[in-house]
């Protein structure tokens, strides 16, 4: 799937929630799906600076050029967020994933606005943290 397939199903996902409280439900169900990082993942190269909470991601590239990311948090809202991403940036290569921003993520799965500035600024170091790994 593209990169815009997968913005498209989670704004499917995410649309049938009104209200905002539901939205952030949903981000934890999606983080207890989230298989996380061990703890020898969990290492200063591999930290997100910018977030509030504890987080991580670890990259690969594919023998395809396409790259997989894994992530994790200490906090379910931020781990749910950081799980979107690799729902997004999983199987894409450096190309598309270097055209993203954070903003055109939480606008087009409806989240801009419902997420604070914190957890903003944390999921664009996050993304920012995944381009550095793709170049």
């Amino acid at each position: 799937m593209t990169i815009q397939e997968n913005l498209n199903e989670l704004n499917e996902l995410f649309s049938i929630f009104d209200n905002p409280r539901d939205k952030f439900i949903q981000l934890m169900d999606m983080a207890k799906e989230l298989g996380g990082l061990t703890e020898s993942e969990k290492i200063e190269t591999n930290k997100i600076y910018g977030c509030t909470s504890q987080a991580w991601v670890v990259g690969a590239e594919n023998i395809d050029g396409t790259f997989s990311f894994k992530t994790d948090s200490d906090a379910m809202i931020v781990k749910g967020l950081l799980g979107l991403l690799e729902k997004i940036f999983n199987g894409q290569n450096s190309e598309n994933i270097l055209l993203i921003q954070s903003s055109d993520i939480l606008d087009s799965i409806g989240l801009d606005g419902a997420v604070t500035n914190q957890r903003t600024n944390g999921f664009s170091s996050a993304i920012e943290k995944i381009k550095g790994l793709v170049k």
